[in-house]
């Protein structure tokens, strides 16, 4: 078998990886990306949660750039429900968990949503918070291997390095307001509201920096009522670095879509999903890198599945229905 560390150029995108990660800052590295983003907004948005009055329940895993050793692993899991406050008002209550690896970094977090809505208009106003934690981990064996090292760089004398695995964790909060409507949806967030310092050992900090998120979608009919044309735009910032990506699927009679996304100056995606019977969603995402990525890697895919339902004791019945996606 070929050892993909005897490839010059793959061994200094190796390097590269390693070196952004250390470096650039945190919002373009530690932030979990994800491609189907429309169909989740709660990672990134707790205002999002129990939307339309449904208990949703979705999980996400995603395997980056395959090929290439140390690329980023990402699995998201959230549930929430919505609970009565009176006859105007609805709340909602979930719990989310994160476990990400890139290299020889961990991030992993859970965090407890909440979201208070209000009918405005011909839709929904949400206003959310997440109130969580923050762990960041260092994984020593990943940089003590010694197919590692190379000529660009002996990982082995390098005293920067701490020697053996290192955790840190810290609280987290994020805040977010989200509107929805029959045909469109619009909403902002900011993660890491506290921007917390995670202490690795005795002598690293991290250092989480905050970030702003900005997404909107719309609806098009056409003359033929089983199609719909759903697009959707997501904008991510830092205020150092940011990242925009604009989305478009066509949707066939509430049950099949495909379409195409473009992460600017990143990867075209191409979607497909389906919804199942009783609430089931199954989405799938294929990344194409657009970069230089593209030569040592054949892509990335992401995985997505969702229930979403009604559940209703008042005539001791249980009842399940669909969620209208997003």
């Amino acid at each position: 078998m070929t050892n993909p560390f005897e490839n010059r150029k793959t061994k200094r995108i190796v390097l590269l990886i390693f070196s952004m990660a250390c470096t650039l800052p945190a919002f373009s590295q530690f932030e979990a990306q994800l491609s189907q983003y429309m169909f989740h907004p709660a990672t990134y948005n707790p205002a999002a949660i129990a939307e339309g009055g449904m208990i949703n329940v979705t999980g996400q895993h995603k395997i980056q750039w395959l090929g290439m050793p140390g690329a980023p692993q990402t699995t998201f899991f959230t549930i929430n429900a919505p609970f009565r406050g009176s006859k105007t008002v609805t709340q909602g209550l979930g719990i989310r968990f994160l476990n990400d690896k890139i290299g020889a970094f961990t991030n992993q977090s859970a965090g407890l949503q909440y979201s208070f809505k209000k009918n405005i208009g011909k839709g929904v106003l949400s206003m959310g918070a997440d109130l969580g934690f923050v762990s960041v981990g260092f994984i020593a064996d990943s940089v003590k291997k010694s197919d590692i090292n190379s000529e660009y760089h002996d990982f082995s004398g390098d005293m920067t390095i701490p020697t053996a695995d290192e955790n840190g964790m810290n609280l987290d909060m994020s805040v977010g307001a989200f509107y929805s409507a029959p045909k469109y949806y619009a909403g902002i967030s900011y993660v890491h509201l506290n921007a917390p310092a995670v202490k690795l050992g005795e002598k690293s900090i991290f250092h989480v920096r905050g970030g702003m998120y900005l997404t909107g979608g719309y609806d098009a009919a056409f003359a033929n009522p089983k199609l719909l044309l759903r697009t959707s735009t997501l904008l991510k910032t830092d205020y150092t670095t940011w990242q925009a990506e604009l989305s478009s699927r066509l949707e066939y009679d509430k049950r099949f879509w495909g379409g195409l996304s473009y992460r600017y100056q990143d990867a075209v995606i191409v979607l497909a999903g389906l919804n199942l019977a009783s609430g089931f969603t199954l989405g799938y995402a294929y990344e194409l890198p657009t970069g230089k990525m593209l030569t040592v890697s054949s892509g990335s895919h992401e995985l997505l599945l969702s229930y979403s339902f009604a559940f209703d004791l008042s005539k001791n019945k249980n009842k399940y229905k669909s969620i209208r996606i997003l």
